[in-house]
């Protein structure tokens, strides 16, 4: 499942989001304040390339400030619009695990400093 999965993910706009977030880590990765956020968007990339048979643990309290920051300039609107689709995807029976895989993605996206993906 997680490799049939990750490739309708990849197809219907996986490959683009990723790419997506992958340009903004570099972005933010031009300045040295940037850095720390940009490498979070890598992480964010990673995950949204191919969440099937990923985790996401989260561990607020290892950078609590950072995670603040992020919160406040933008992990607060990428949180919503993936719950926007994951809630939007689990009205129909197909689309119940690609829903899933959003409500993983707007979990990181709340927190990504400190957090692990497996």
């Amino acid at each position: 499942m997680r490799l049939i999965g990750n490739i309708i993910w990849i197809i219907l706009g996986g490959l683009i989001s990723a790419i997506h977030c992958a340009l903004i880590g570099l972005i933010l990765c031009i300045t040295i304040i940037g850095i720390p956020f940009g490498l979070q968007c890598f992480k964010l990339a990673g995950l949204t390339l191919t969440p099937f048979g990923q985790k996401v643990n989260i561990n607020f309290f290892r950078h609590p400030i950072a995670n603040i920051i992020w919160l406040v300039l933008s992990g607060f609107a990428v949180a919503l619009e993936h719950l926007f689709f994951g809630v939007i995807l689990c009205v129909t029976i197909i689309g119940i695990p690609f829903g899933l895989q959003h409500f993983k993605l707007a979990l990181l996206s709340l927190f990504p400093f400190g957090a692990e993906c497996r």
